[in-house]
């Protein structure tokens, strides 16, 4: 009788150790195979499973038209993998910063993407975690949510194209993730060299193109009639203001003999919203979300906004909030028939349309 139970217990056990196996099966097990994917005029290098789907398109975003190429791996089990490469916005710091360009990217890249996996009328959420530079290349991580799957996106951009890399799951799968986006490689930016006759001035200006500016800061405003400031984009000298005194004159400020003349500080705008020309809706984060945040923001000459950080409001909304305010447009302000930044504040109500 002892004996008899014994072997009952232990077939009871191994009945309940098979769906129990079967439960701890990783999503990655769906891909066997995996290759290092380096598509011919991509800039990247990732490792992929074998053979991913591709497409080639182009799509409208406000006024241009942007070319795009997608790489994906999608599995029963639930996990989708892709890189998406966009090209179409050019690399020009006369139009716009780099930052500026890099946000135009993301906002596209939310209208293009998330129907390739899920269907329209799925709810997609985008929410910054942190800057990312790599390689010399401006980039940032976000959290990303389309309907039932959820992941991480790390995107970047060269001077040739946009890319962003997707991992997403219908559940976490830490050990999957790290082992895709880790795997992708982007070369080292290089520094343009500088043009026949260019300055010191010149050289400076580029580099400091290429720094990222630091999360949820803006530069200082100068004092009124201070001349000066950190703005990556300082003008070039203007040779034409420096003029050789009469002879016997005395100079009053030799200090500022031949020094290049510097933008002004940037204006002060009051509210922006009425002024904006696309002020996109912030999404709203999980759980109660009821209240108004206000964002400073720093406008650049040609409308973009090249900084942002909220100044008051419930602090689980900040986040959102400044996402979008970062992706709003502007008409440029012109002062005396020159274009000048702005100093303003944008207001989201949570709970309500802005």
């Amino acid at each position: 009788m002892h004996f008899r139970r014994l072997h009952l217990a232990l077939a009871i056990a191994l009945l309940t150790a098979l769906p129990l196996s079967a439960q701890v099966q990783k999503p990655a097990e769906a891909w066997s195979e995996w290759e290092t994917l380096s598509p011919e005029n991509e800039e990247f290098t990732v490792l992929m499973p074998k053979n991913p789907t591709t497409e080639t398109t182009t799509f409208p975003y406000h006024k241009m038209e942007l070319s795009a190429r997608m790489y994906l791996a999608t599995s029963s089990a639930g996990p989708v993998l892709g890189i998406v490469s966009l090209s179409g916005i050019k690399s020009d710091p006369t139009q716009y910063t780099e930052f500026a360009r890099f946000n135009s990217y993301v906002d596209a890249f939310k209208g293009f993407f998330p129907v390739k996996v899920r269907s329209k009328e799925t709810l997609t959420k985008l929410t910054l975690v942190s800057s990312r530079p790599f390689h010399g290349h401006t980039g940032r991580s976000y959290k990303l949510t389309i309907g039932d799957l959820s992941g991480s996106l790390n995107a970047f951009v060269t001077r040739k194209r946009f890319y962003a890399i997707v991992s997403l799951n219908t559940k976490k799968d830490e050990a999957l993730e790290e082992k895709f986006l880790s795997s992708f490689v982007l070369p080292e930016r290089q520094m343009e060299p500088p043009k026949t006759g260019a300055t010191a001035a010149d050289v400076n200006a580029a580099n400091q193109q290429n720094q990222v500016q630091p999360e949820g800061e803006l530069p200082a405003t100068p004092a009124t009639g201070a001349e000066g400031n950190t703005d990556p984009n300082t003008a070039m000298p203007n040779t034409a203001n420096n003029q050789p005194q009469n002879p016997g004159q005395t100079n009053q400020n030799p200090q500022n003999q031949n020094q290049p003349n510097q933008k002004k500080g940037p204006i002060a705008g009051g509210m922006l919203n009425a002024k904006a020309i696309y002020l996109p809706v912030p999404e709203v984060p999980s759980g109660e979300a009821a209240g108004v945040v206000l964002v400073q923001v720093l406008v650049d000459e040609q409308g973009n906004v090249i900084d942002a950080r909220p100044v008051s409001g419930p602090q689980h909304l900040h986040a959102a909030a400044v996402n979008a305010a970062r992706m709003a447009r502007f008409n440029p302000t012109l002062l005396m028939g020159e274009p000048v930044r702005v100093s303003g504040t944008l207001s989201y109500n949570f709970g309500r349309s802005n």
